[in-house]
């Protein structure tokens, strides 16, 4: 019972281009982070305390894992994705909040500077990177404006020397005080007073004149103690080259930006769960109960069979993702795809948490112990970019806008011909075989995103088996899923509408109701 790294699964032409000198510099990563998380008690420091120590950092930093977000013209390893999810899988075996935070300077922050950033800035950016090991991330979210990002109330406005003047307020972005660039995204004000409806980038340098962000409040989060993050007050002056420059609209360039953030997920994931599993496994050999050891018993097994399912299918994720998710891809029309990888993948992690909490027992509610810790860091991660239940609805809504146009009803039909789900929809041909309706209420759309999710997940599964990863972890894998959406089907075809009763505080107290004959006056 064993998880595979990454670096196993990719077909010959994806590790041709990693070449060996990648393996060497990954081994001498994970030497790095071996080294920095070793000891159980530094480890619990890290990951428990606010913040990261300098000397952490610059251990980190001295391999230079965010090279491999930057293109070679400009001193990095090329932004090759296979390498990007390798370092996140590294990363995130060992520490989830570290791994969260080269996926923000990465995803969130040099990829899209690499791709849309104006010529001039790039390489002195980047140069800062690599030299002087600067950190970088992204400012969409508002304090009223949250999963409705595109109502942002952040405005800019052209000054009249070649400059924009950026006035808002951002919160709960990643690196808070602690990054030395922004992405910071505003709506142009018109000069009616009104916002316009496109959204705009812009490149922060926070140790520039006039362009410093100031710090409002820095907020106790509950899990992901390593990571800052606040509420910013962004009155802020950037010069014209400062501006992203997207292919058509800003708004496509949020959706390429965040969707291909969104199919990086499962190398955060990845290294998670293979944590989750190999913790899960060594307790459950060394803890005795009853004279016997907790694998021998079949509930634990059970546990165990889906830890490992949750590894396997989100390794066909990182594989799908090294070949599909290219910074020269444009992804702002991918979003169904990148939607079921983040809730999915995110589903799993914290799933995963909770169910090694569940093996360690008392154990594992301590909170230097990583079940508890783990349980707190992954659950955000079903939130941030994009709440699971907004993404859920979003994958129907997808789903059947497609069917409508192609004039299909029936679900299974569909499926059986789109080519994200063609071989794993013959697991439901009983199960998906009804006509759609095309008015569902929000909790059935969010049911169906749910199964949708997984039955892409499986095909993704299905196409790394055939690749010839290992069989039997394979069919274990594809068995996990095709239970688990039978029974999230069940409950999209039966489960009621059930009500807020909005009075519900009238006679619902349970005590008018015991019989008098119980109740007994103390004095």
């Amino acid at each position: 019972m064993s998880a595979f790294p990454l670096t196993s699964i990719r077909d010959a032409s994806s590790m041709q281009r990693v070449g060996k000198s990648f393996s060497e510099f990954l081994d001498r990563y994970r030497s790095r982070l071996t080294q920095l998380f070793e000891s159980r008690t530094t480890a619990d420091r890290l990951n428990l305390n606010r913040g990261l120590p300098p000397f952490a950092m610059n251990l980190v930093r001295e391999v230079d894992p965010l090279s491999v977000y930057i293109p070679t013209e400009y001193g990095g390893r090329g932004n090759n994705i296979s390498e990007c999810l390798s370092i996140l899988e590294a990363t995130g075996y060992e520490s989830l909040p570290l791994c969260l935070t080269i996926g923000i300077n990465g995803g969130l922050f040099l990829q899209p500077l690499g791709k849309y950033g104006n010529e001039s800035i790039k390489r002195p950016i980047f140069e800062q990177f690599t030299r002087n090991k600067k950190m970088g991330g992204l400012m969409i979210t508002e304090p009223d404006h949250g999963s409705d990002a595109l109502s942002m109330q952040t405005a800019y406005t052209a000054t009249g020397n070649d400059s924009y003047h950026i006035e808002g307020t951002k919160h709960w972005a990643g690196l808070t005080g602690w990054a030395d660039y922004w992405l910071l995204t505003a709506r142009a004000r018109a000069t009616d007073g009104n916002l316009r409806r496109d959204i705009d980038f812009f490149v922060c340098d926070v140790n520039a004149p006039g362009q410093h962000i100031e710090v409002e409040e820095v907020y106790r989060n509950l899990g992901l103690r390593m990571i800052p993050y606040g509420r910013n007050k962004i009155d802020v002056e950037v010069p014209g080259v400062a501006r992203l420059e997207p292919k058509s609209t800003g708004i496509k360039l949020m959706l390429d930006l965040l969707h291909r953030s969104r199919l990086q997920f499962p190398g955060m994931g990845m290294g998670f769960l293979r944590r989750m599993l190999d913790e899960a496994v060594e307790h459950c050999r060394e803890r005795f109960v009853g004279g016997s050891p907790l694998f021998d018993y079949d509930q634990v097994r059970a546990r165990l069979a889906r830890l490992q399912a949750s590894v396997t299918a989100c390794a066909a994720m990182c594989l799908h993702s090294s070949e599909h998710a290219g910074v020269d891809e444009d992804l702002a029309n991918e979003g169904l795809k990148a939607n079921a990888m983040k809730t999915v993948v995110t589903d799993l992690m914290h799933e995963a948490s909770q169910s090694l909490q569940q093996l360690l027992g008392a154990k594992g509610y301590k909170e230097d112990n990583i079940a508890g810790r783990s349980t707190n860091d992954s659950r955000p991660f079903q939130i941030f970019e994009g709440s699971n239940d907004i993404l859920y609805q979003q994958i129907s809504e997808s789903v059947l806008k497609s069917m409508r146009k192609m004039k299909e009803n029936n679900l299974y039909q569909y499926l059986k011909q789109d080519d994200s789900t063609t071989r794993a929809a013959d697991y439901f041909r009983d199960v998906l075989s009804f006509d759609v309706d095309w008015a569902l209420p929000q909790r059935k759309l969010v049911e169906l995103g749910k199964a949708l999710g997984r039955i892409m997940s499986m095909e993704m599964t299905i196409e790394m088996g055939e690749r010839g990863y290992q069989a039997d972890l394979i069919a274990n894998a594809l068995e996990s899923f095709r239970t688990e959406v039978n029974g999230i089907m069940e409950t999209y075809r039966t489960g009621g509408l059930t009500a807020v009763i909005e009075d519900y505080r009238d006679s619902s107290g349970w005590l008018q109701f015991v019989e008098s004959a119980t109740v007994r006056t103390v004095g």
